[in-house]
Order: structure tokens, then C-alpha cells, then sequence
């Protein structure tokens, strides 16, 4: 039986072992003409082999240690960790035969995470019960076939607010927060309740958001040090230098949002690399705009996609741009930040080509559908397309393919007097 293991590069992953009907099972590489193919994949070796209609149970353990670079996948430190919902959870191969099935998740599915007594933790799945075992406490979780893959983000942590009303936001600090986070909670609180509105339900065990405080996290631009926040499914991971904006402040609570809304965007669905930007990028800020304009009207919109504008600008007077649609998380940081800002105007053309109720019924559809799996333009067309009923095709080459900010919309948005602008 061939399966996908954690990268040992990415998630620091050793120890490990694997039991067949409580049985130890060798592991091995694969045969040298697959391992370039499936290069994070072993061959568990079956004995006697599994016949057809039998019943097998199959235990799977591993230790992380703390990897060279943390982020939306692994953080770890000595005040806890968090394991976003790609590449550590083992993964079953189909066999390399003709027709062979692809196998599926098995009816339940059981996830225990140890950890020290006094840490909180959060997982995918329903909880099924807790162990105490000395100074640790093993949390059980049962994950169903139509749950997406597992996260843990688990620490020791301190909640506020102390006692939160049901479906609010939570703080999870290695200190007290030393401010009120109820004013906070309540507006991350109304911004989830918009995302679930808009672009569909997430997940019937989350309640509410948790911001999470990670020390390990850094920026999203290597080489910074600098505020980050980046989504876990149900919540954000913050790091010390983004608390210390203050929970009330615009710029933490903007980075917040935008790290929310990946929920939709980037763990309902995930973007192909070439998608990686106007798509796993764009639409987090676009759910932003849609957020503001819930929270404050349409003149916060306009205010928001002027901001977008004058970032644009500010970009494209410093590097030459380079097409939205050919921009990968592997450019240059400058070139990332001009495509950011572009592709969040580009889902606000969309909007006034569209409608708002048709982007987002479609967006939704598209969140629906193609939920735990990836998504490229072509799906984020076809859905726009029947949600609205027009044809696209001429404004995705455009947006995607062409340099600079289409005319009709820079005349539909016109900049305050004084504000630079270039650009076709």
C-alpha cells in the first residue's frame, strides 16, 4: 500500500511508524521509477496481503520538528503549534493499475493529538473524548467522509474574552491581552458572519473565529519581519509583532480579515500555482471590500477600491509590472504586491460587469462545488458565467493577460486630484 507522508523538509517529520492491525508494518521507499513522480511517497509493505472485503486497521504515527520556514502550513515552538489542513496528514495512493479506484477517506476516521495538560486545542472533526495520561492529555477527534482534511492549532494560552458569547470572536495570547478584545471580537465576529453570508457556510463545528497568537510566524514576504497573519481553518495565526498594533487597530484588524477570509479562499477550495495570486491573493482582498461595504456602505467601498488604485500606482512606479495572469507566489515581492492590488480591483470589475448578488451566488457556487480541491481561472469564470448569465471571456484576457488598468474602469473610479496614476 503506497501513501503520501509530510515532507521532512517542510514539516520537520521523523519517528515514523506504522501499525497494521496493531501489527508494526515496514515502511520503504517506492520502486526508483515512481519516486521522482510521487517523490513524498513510501510503500507500506502488507503481510499477508489485504484481500478484497476485508477490514483493516491502519495506524499511522509521526513527530514534527520546528522547519526552517513557519507559515500557513507548520508553526511550532515551545509555546505551542499549529498544522494547517495541507500536506501533514498521511494520504492512501491508489494502486498502479488500469480502473483502480481512487480511495476514499474510510467512514470514520480517528485523530488523536497529545499534548501537555494545560494546553488549549482546536482540530477538524467532531471531539470524541479526552485521556489523561500524566502531565499530557490525548484529545480525540472523528472526522467523517465529507469533512476536509484535519488541521490542530493547539498552545498555552491565555482566552479573551473571558467569557465569550457563542459564535464571537476569541483571543488565544501566550499573555493576557492587555486591553479590552470585546470591541475587536465583535467586529471580526460581524466580518465572519458576511463571509459565511456571502460566500457560503464553513464548517458545522466552528462557531466562531479564533486569532491565535504564534511566535514562529513570520511574514508572508521572506526576508521581513514584520506583522503577519495568516488563515487556519476556523480562526488566524497573529504574531507578536501584528498584536502589538493593538486588537482594536485598523491595520491589525484589516490583516485579520483578510486572513479569515482564506478560510473561503484557500481552505474550502485551494488556487492552482498559477492561481496562487489572482485568485488565493485577489479574493481575500476582494472579501474585504464586500466586508466594508456590509460594515460602513457603498462609500466605504469606493474608499477601499481607491486605496487598491493607489497601491497599484504606488507599485508600478517603482518595477515594471508584469501580467496579473502570469504572476506565481515565487516573483519578486514587488512584482506580488502591484498583482495583489490589481487582482482585487479585477473581482471589483467583476462585480459591476456581473452584479453583486450573481458574484456572489457564484463565488459561493464555486466554494460549493469544487470544495476540497483545487480551483483555477477557468472555474472561477465558468461560475461567474452561469451565476450572471455573460459571457467573460473577453474580460478575463484582458485583466489577466494585458499590463496596466483597463480605461473604463479607472473612468468609472476616477482618483482624487493630486494622486498618481499610470498605467495602460
Amino acid at each position: 500500500m503506497d501513501a503520501a507522508f509530510p515532507d521532512e523538509k517542510t514539516f520537520g517529520r521523523n519517528d515514523l511508524r506504522v501499525e497494521i492491525d496493531g501489527r508494526e508494518a515496514t515502511v520503504a521507499n517506492l520502486p526508483e521509477p515512481f519516486q521522482q513522480e510521487q517523490p513524498d511517497a513510501l510503500r507500506i509493505a502488507l503481510d499477508p496481503p489485504w484481500k478484497q472485503k476485508q477490514n483493516h486497521e491502519v495506524m499511522i504515527e509521526c513527530n514534527f520538528r520546528p522547519p526552517k520556514d513557519s507559515g500557513a502550513r507548520i508553526t511550532l515552538d515551545e509555546s505551542g503549534f499549529h498544522l494547517g489542513s495541507q500536506g501533514w496528514f498521511p494520504r492512501l495512493l491508489p494502486p498502479k493499475h488500469v480502473l483502480s479506484p481512487y480511495p476514499k477517506r474510510p467512514k470514520v476516521t480517528a485523530v488523536s493529538i497529545r499534548v501537555p495538560a494545560d494546553y488549549l486545542v482546536l482540530a477538524r472533526g467532531a471531539a470524541s473524548g479526552q485521556k489523561k495520561l500524566g502531565n499530557e492529555i490525548e484529545y480525540r477527534f472523528t472526522l467523517r467522509p465529507d469533512d476536509l482534511a484535519p488541521y490542530v492549532t493547539a498552545g498555552r494560552y491565555t482566552s479573551s474574552p473571558s467569557h465569550p458569547a457563542r459564535r464571537t470572536a476569541v483571543f488565544w495570547t501566550i499573555q493576557p491581552l492587555g486591553q479590552d478584545a470585546g470591541p475587536a471580537a465583535e467586529q471580526l465576529a460581524a466580518a465572519w458572519k458576511t463571509l459565511e453570508s456571502d460566500f457560503g457556510p464553513l464548517d458545522k463545528h466552528i462557531e466562531g473565529p479564533h486569532i491565535v497568537e504564534s511566535p514562529s510566524l513570520r511574514s508572508g514576504f521572506p526576508g521581513e519581519e514584520s506583522p503577519a497573519a495568516v488563515a487556519f481553518p476556523g480562526g488566524a495565526l497573529v504574531n507578536p509583532a501584528a498584536l502589538s498594533l493593538g486588537v482594536a487597530s485598523d491595520q491589525f484588524l484589516g490583516m485579520v480579515t483578510r486572513a479569515l477570509a482564506r478560510n473561503w479562499f484557500g481552505d474550502q477550495i485551494y488556487p492552482t500555482p498559477d492561481a496562487a495570486v489572482g485568485m488565493g491573493e485577489g479574493l481575500p482582498e476582494y472579501a474585504t471590500i464586500v466586508i466594508e461595504e456590509a460594515r460602513s456602505g457603498p462609500a466605504a467601498r469606493r474608499r477601499r477600491i481607491l486605496e487598491y488604485l493607489r497601491r497599484y500606482d504606488d507599485g508600478v512606479s517603482r518595477v515594471t509590472e508584469q501580467p496579473l495572469g502570469q504572476t506565481k507566489l515565487t516573483d519578486a515581492a514587488a512584482q506580488r504586491r502591484i498583482a495583489v492590488a490589481k487582482a482585487a480591483l479585477f473581482f471589483v470589475a467583476l462585480e459591476d460587469a456581473c452584479g453583486e448578488d450573481a458574484t456572489r451566488k457564484g463565488l459561493a457556487q464555486m466554494v460549493a462545488t469544487l470544495r476540497g480541491q483545487e480551483a483555477d481561472y477557468n472555474d472561477l469564470r465558468s461560475a461567474l458565467e452561469q451565476s450572471s448569465g455573460k459571457g467573460l471571456g473577453e474580460m478575463f484576457r484582458i485583466w489577466l493577460n494585458e499590463k496596466g488598468i483597463p480605461i473604463n474602469f479607472r473612468q468609472q473610479y476616477p482618483s482624487p486630484p493630486g494622486n498618481l496614476q499610470t498605467g495602460e
